[in-house]
């Protein structure tokens, strides 16, 4: 693994400024915790995404893509090799007729938004989901009785081989918490979403009602990735951890949300270390009481 050589051919591509050196990750992550990345760059097109993963791929490095961090816990150690964020800079929304054309970094918010200015209605769940579209194709994300894959119509991906392909819904085997894109790498480029026409009043007064439900059960006031665990078949996570008797267990500052047990947050200065140590409890004690194994739904970056 050459950083260095990975660096200069970076530096062909891209603006010195959007190349750093041991970006601290807890900068981009809704944890507000994690290490540095050895190389963190934010590339604003195709060709420039494409460029970021043609060098690292020609020089032996380690890679990654970052949407809006809400979904990651990263190491106090730091990722090794390249992150490629793609974020603000890569987040453009166009509308025509009932299909939007989010890039991967556009957020759930500021397309369900969009949505709302022109009257469309079906992306109202996602409203409130703090990710990026790039992060709910990939996790297929979900709440509120909807789904990614309910709007979704096609996928715009990247192969690390650096083929450009279009992927439909129904190739895209977009299950709970589950895609094709997961499993082959794929750098999600762009979604292209069908929606309904609506009434825009109605459209605004279920986003607001369910901005009202999630301030009202979540802890959002505190750092975390949303719900820790993925759902355990015929259970809840958030019923198994109270009932394990964890609700606000505690190391360091890492802690089970006393608000609600399916989220484990950042209470000040928590380290990846204390989450990791909080999430490894909680699945101890929640094996012991009711024999059901939790996985984690947040991505652990080590």
């Amino acid at each position: 693994m050459s950083i260095e050589a990975l660096e200069q051919r970076l530096a062909e591509v891209l603006e010195a400024d959007l190349i750093l050196r041991n970006e601290p990750m807890a900068r981009h992550t809704t944890f507000k915790v994690g290490g540095p990345a050895d190389l963190f760059v934010a590339p604003s097109s195709v060709d420039e995404i494409s460029a970021c993963v043609a060098a690292a791929q020609e020089t032996g490095v380690p890679w990654r893509v970052l949407g809006a961090g809400s979904n990651v816990l990263v190491a106090d150690e730091g990722v090794r090799g390249l992150v490629i964020h793609l974020d603000k800079n890569y987040s453009s929304i166009a509308i025509n007729g009932t299909f939007i054309y989010a890039q991967a970094g556009a957020t759930n918010e500021e397309v369900a938004m969009k949505a709302l200015d022109k009257g469309l209605r079906g992306y109202e769940f996602a409203s409130g989901i703090p990710g990026s579209i790039g992060g709910a194709a990939i996790m297929n994300a979900g709440a509120y009785d909807g789904e990614f894959k309910d709007v979704c119509e096609n996928i715009i991906c990247l192969t690390p081989e650096g083929e450009v392909l279009e992927i439909s819904v129904d190739d895209a085997d977009l299950g709970y918490r589950h895609s094709l894109m997961m499993d082959k790498g794929y750098v999600v480029l762009e979604a292209i979403l069908g929606l309904q026409p609506g009434d825009t009043a109605k459209i605004a007064a279920k986003i607001e009602e369910l901005t009202r439900r999630r301030a009202e059960k979540q802890p959002l006031e505190m750092g975390s990735a949303g719900s820790t665990f993925k759902r355990p078949e015929g259970h809840y996570a958030g019923q198994l951890i109270e009932e394990a008797g964890m609700r606000g267990h505690r190391v360091g500052d890492a802690m089970v949300s006393e608000k609600h047990c399916g989220f484990v947050v950042n209470a000040g200065n928590a380290t990846a270390a204390d989450v990791l140590a909080v999430i490894h409890d909680v699945q101890e004690a929640v094996l012991a009481n009711s024999g059901v194994q939790l996985e984690p739904e947040v991505r652990i970056w080590e």
